[in-house]
């Protein structure tokens, strides 16, 4: 009987907690889910001619113990074995809650203070935009933002995006994820 209901008392926390995080969003008003982006964060460089500039991202409602938060933009479909990373930000304050258009410029002034953006696979920090292989098709870009339990990541500003996936995978309490496509 003890067992039956510190069982059922697990089940309804684990429940509730899922609930939880599933409140968890992420939004932009310049991209909507499964929808294309514009020429106005697609790469400028490697064949492609857009702006570079990175999307205003928000977000709401992330689970309670959020100490920070993390950036990733990642597309999975390129052609490397292992995907392409186009934008690592880590060390937002957990009182943020939203990243404005061209927050992803290399020189990180857009950013609020503190954030650290990493090398991403274009080598260099800040956002890099879709630039999938001309004849490909669409590739899918993955916004994901992690809520992290420490207050920041103790990494360097120029730490591989995997490094700092490692770190992300020890301190991700949820995350909300927004995918948009492109394809030339």
């Amino acid at each position: 009987m003890r067992i039956t209901l510190l069982s059922t008392c697990l089940a309804l926390l684990l429940s509730a907690s899922a609930a939880l995080a599933s409140d968890f969003t992420l939004s932009s008003p310049d991209m909507t889910e499964g929808g294309m982006l514009s020429a106005v964060q697609v790469y400028k460089g490697f064949g492609c001619d857009g702006d570079n500039r990175s999307p205003a991202l928000n977000w709401t409602a992330p689970p309670a113990g959020t100490r920070s938060f993390a950036l990733t933009v990642y597309d999975p479909d390129a052609p490397t074995g292992s995907g392409w990373w186009h934008w690592v930000v880590f060390n937002i304050q957990a009182t943020e809650r939203a990243l404005p258009a061209g927050a992803g410029a290399a020189d990180g002034k857009a950013l609020p203070a503190g954030v650290v953006q990493s090398r991403t696979d274009f080598g260099t920090p800040g956002f890099g935009g879709a630039c999938p292989p001309s004849g490909d098709a669409a590739h899918r870009y993955i916004f994901t933002l992690h809520a992290l339990d420490t207050e920041q990541l103790d990494l360097p500003q120029d730490a591989s995006a995997a490094m700092v996936g490692f770190m992300l995978g020890q301190h991700t309490i949820a995350k909300a994820t927004l995918t948009a496509r492109y394809g030339r």
